[in-house]
């Protein structure tokens, strides 16, 4: 207790005296600190990491801390009145059965069975988890006064203003409501914004889980196609006229699975064909936190350039660090934020403290930004090496996206006449070789154009493994091709053979 104390204290006192340092001016060293306040160097470091948490410093390894940047002034209050009639119409159309099919989901949850490489995956290899600063921040949170205590029903205050910092300055924490991650924040959405039976508007392929979230509240999933820019405004416009929804649900950074990004001319296009058809966009901001070290500078949340409340905001932190650090956040604006925090209340209660504020303790200590780094940079390095293999070793994949972010790429297996046969061999072939890889059709609420598969790099173990996948692919796809009628034991084609794979292989030109 009396080490609690004194974080509290020494942070109360470098709160204090923040004013004497300019914006991004240098704090005193950590060991000047411990010598003025003759407090141990876990009491520092640990004092820091509350005011990093707060967004009152920056802390860099090995540099030291300093004063955070002003916050922006928050922009004008937008018009939400317009969610009092979008809100109230719930007597849409007949009520359709529910269904709970899972299976899409369990593809990429399921563990593979020993020596199956793991392509389907949807989480960060174990190598890649941040394990040592989770470990220690879960330890520190367990420590802290009323950690086991039930917390405030719409989260951690200060957990609530970290989410609202990094969505953007038009956020604020009154906005925020913590999550037991993006999945359970997509089902309350979505519960909340359509009653049974109504259509919602989706991307063309899209997330499966928030596909089966949407037929488990018995709602109608409509397909809106999207390209390597992200979704096409003019049928998005379309789907709503003809449709009538009032809900469009989309990843427009680093898109799952296309790995596409809502181009900047299309982003206020967007919000402006949802509030003119009174509809509410639900952005699902899975993979900020896993872009490439090369993906530049990222366009800011739908949910920032927002006054009128028109987008439900969903991130997490689950997928750049553990599946099981279920803690994420929802943001709205307007009287729809009451109903989201009703259905939330009422499914779940609230988010355990103590995963809260570990996620706290995490996300203010030094190894976040560190580890952020190192993920961007490893998830980039595998993705390259992933292309690479396959266009060398199995350029019959078309592989016309390669996303600057995100853990997956998104391939089209050739065949003859659309998806279902060809697809399910390949997947069932890969698999019969030693390599577990996502089925394409999951991804679609309607008939796929074509036969498509997901290959994860984030999942795989390292290189080595990423290579010997490819290789096992390669053999998966000559033994499909023998099977259709090729000579068995003949040499695949390659870029520049004069051999022609057969028309049921061939493959589609980029």
């Amino acid at each position: 207790m009396e080490e609690r104390s004194s974080v509290g204290e020494l942070a109360k006192s470098l709160r204090g005296e923040l004013n004497r340092y300019s914006p991004g001016g240098k704090l005193p060293s950590s060991r000047a600190l411990v010598e003025r306040f003759r407090v141990s160097p876990v009491t520092v470091t640990r004092a820091l990491a509350q005011l990093a948490a707060e967004g009152l410093v920056v802390t860099r390894p090995g540099a030291g801390a300093f004063r955070a940047e002003p916050r922006t002034t928050a922009p004008p209050a937008g018009d939400t009145s317009w969610q009092e009639v979008s809100l109230s119409g719930d007597g849409g159309p007949e009520v359709v059965p529910r269904t709970v099919d899972a299976s899409g989901v369990l593809v990429t949850l399921a563990a593979p069975s020993p020596g199956v490489i793991e392509f389907n995956g949807g989480y960060l290899h174990p190598t890649l988890q941040p394990e040592r600063a989770m470990a220690a921040a879960l330890a520190r949170a367990g420590r802290r006064p009323g950690a086991w205590g039930r917390p405030p029903v719409d989260g951690l205050p200060e957990l609530r203003a970290w989410f609202a910092r990094e969505i953007g300055p038009g956020i604020g924490a009154a906005d925020v409501l913590v999550t037991a991650g993006g999945q359970s924040a997509l089902a309350t959405a979505l519960r909340a914004l359509a009653p049974p039976g109504a259509p919602v508007l989706v991307e063309s392929p899209t997330y499966p889980g928030m596909l089966a979230v949407a037929r488990a509240a018995g709602l109608r999933p409509v397909p809106v196609p999207v390209d390597r820019d992200g979704v096409r405004p003019e049928l998005l416009a379309a789907a709503f006229r003809a449709t009538g929804a009032r809900v469009f649900v989309c990843q427009p950074l680093f898109q799952n699975p296309t790995g596409a990004v809502l181009a900047p001319e299309r982003r206020a296009e967007t919000l402006r064909i949802a509030r003119t058809a009174g509809a509410f966009v639900v952005e699902d901001d899975f993979a900020r936190r896993l872009a490439h070290e090369d993906a530049g500078p990222l366009p800011p949340p739908l949910a920032a350039d927002d006054p009128d409340g028109v987008v439900v905001h969903v991130c997490s932190l689950t997928k750049v660090t553990s599946p099981s650090l279920r803690v994420g956040a929802m943001a709205a604006r307007g009287p729809v934020l009451e109903r989201l925090r009703a259905i939330q209340v009422v499914d779940s209660f609230f988010v355990p403290r103590p995963l809260q504020e570990a996620a706290l303790e995490l996300v203010g200590s030094p190894s976040w930004n560190t580890h952020l780094r190192s993920v961007a940079a490893e998830l980039a390095r595998r993705r390259t090496l992933l292309a690479g293999e396959l266009r060398r070793l199995l350029p019959e994949l078309d592989l016309p996206h390669v996303p600057s972010g995100g853990g997956s790429l998104w391939l089209r297996v050739p065949g003859e006449g659309g998806s279902g046969a060809d697809e399910a061999a390949f997947v069932s072939g890969a698999l019969r070789a030693g390599v577990a890889v996502a089925p394409g059709r999951p991804y679609f609420c309607a008939e796929p154009p074509a036969a498509q598969t997901r290959i994860s790099f984030a999942a795989a173990s390292g290189a080595g493994e990423i290579a010997e996948g490819v290789r096992r692919l390669r053999t998966a796809y000559d033994t499909l091709r023998a099977g259709a009628g090729r000579r068995p034991g003949s040499q695949p084609s390659r870029p520049g053979s004069r051999e022609r794979a057969p028309e049921r292989w061939a493959t589609r030109s980029s």
